[in-house]
């Protein structure tokens, strides 16, 4: 036999057992992303609490318009109380910093997919025009494997309507989803390297387009590994109350910045 032909077998038997490999490796993600979903469940249902309204009205005079765009961590999905939602929570740390009532109008819809803020955006009147809008989107492209050029497509486009309209926009990335305990290994591991790099990603787009970006797994994504008991919700994927305070006191400066504000100190 050959010196080619002995390579060629070995090459093909590699290819065999590569093949193999690759068949088991994704049995077993399939098999671990099921277990994942049983774990997880939809205990807190799939809407969220309603925080649409101004804010620290207190403070008198014409409320700053903020729109929170995105999934159900925009919507803030988990947390008890209308106050403790991501919006109501940007909405008065905003309102405190500038000593100015804010109006929040959240659009995003619970289990969206970056190819839904498109429709989201549609919802509102033809004439709304928020002063800051706020979009946070990625985890469920990610568990869905979306491909990371077609949800930044989605957020380039709806980033460009945002700013038409004459919003400044601040970018939340996609939380690092290797946080996630109920998911086991190695799909929790994949799942972080996916996260991150769709977060890059979304990063790239808003600074594309002159907006805020905020990396929320290099922010607040260490509460949540070293503290899942207090920054989790009950199912153990969205966040508590806490978590979201924690999520908002990272988001805050940013959307001061974005509205050429930033905040003292």
């Amino acid at each position: 036999m050959t010196r080619t032909r002995r390579a060629a077998i070995r090459f093909a038997a590699a290819l065999a057992v590569a093949g193999v490999a690759l068949g088991g490796a994704r049995e077993l993600l399939r098999h671990q992303a099921a277990l994942a979903r049983r774990r997880i469940g939809k205990a807190l249902g799939e809407t969220a609490l309603d925080a649409d309204r101004v804010w620290k009205k207190g403070y008198g005079g014409e409320p700053l318009e903020l729109l929170v765009l995105g999934d159900s961590i925009a919507a803030g999905l988990g947390a008890e109380r209308p106050k403790d939602t991501l919006g109501a929570r940007v909405a008065r740390g905003v309102a405190k910093a500038l000593h100015r009532p804010v109006r929040l109008r959240c659009a995003a819809v619970v289990g969206s997919e970056s190819s839904a803020l498109g429709d989201q955006l549609a919802s509102l009147p033809a004439d709304y025009r928020p002063d800051v809008a706020l979009v946070v989107v990625g985890g469920n492209d990610v568990t869905h494997r979306v491909p990371v050029a077609t949800s930044t497509r989605h957020l380039d486009r709806t980033v460009a309507e945002l700013r038409e309209r004459g919003a400044a926009v601040v970018v939340g990335t996609c939380p690092d989803l290797g946080a996630l305990r109920p998911v086991p290994q190695p799909l929790r591991a994949l799942g972080s390297r996916l996260s991150r790099q769709l977060a890059a990603a979304q990063e790239a787009v808003a600074r594309r387009h002159g907006a805020r970006a905020v990396s929320l797994a290099r922010t607040v994504g260490p509460f949540f590994v070293t503290n899942p008991d207090e920054m989790f919700s009950l199912d153990r994927f969205h966040p508590s109350a806490l978590g979201y305070k924690r999520t908002a006191a990272a988001i805050v400066p940013a959307v001061l910045g974005a509205l050429g504000k930033p905040p003292r100190g």
